[in-house]
């Protein structure tokens, strides 16, 4: 069977049998499916934050408090928020890679 040639500005890719496109292809999703995940955990660490900041100011007003404490509160349950969910995300990278450690053959 008569194997097409590319288009001449286009980069020929030529693999052989014994190359390991697969795999290849696999160690490259993965790397980019771990950056993604890291991307959205942080953002959902920001979303959450801002939603508890936000419920505590408008707990706040609505509770009549003096306005400097109900912005002092809702900055501290923000960044307590904040920091927590980003130890989180620390801790949770270091037990991946630790797991990934211990399961590799020796």
């Amino acid at each position: 069977m008569l194997k097409p040639k590319p288009h001449p500005g286009q980069l020929a890719l030529e693999f052989s049998p014994g190359d390991d496109l697969e795999s290849y292809v696999e160690a490259r999703v993965a790397v980019r499916a771990e950056a993604d995940a890291l991307r959205w955990r942080f953002r959902l660490v920001v979303i959450e934050s801002v939603m508890l900041a936000s419920l505590v100011l408008a707990a706040g007003v609505v509770l009549n408090q003096p306005i400097g404490l109900v912005l002092r509160g809702a900055g501290v349950v923000g960044a307590g928020c904040f920091v927590t969910g980003l130890i989180l995300i620390g801790l949770t990278g270091a037990a991946g890679r630790l797991i990934t450690r211990f399961r590799r053959p020796r």
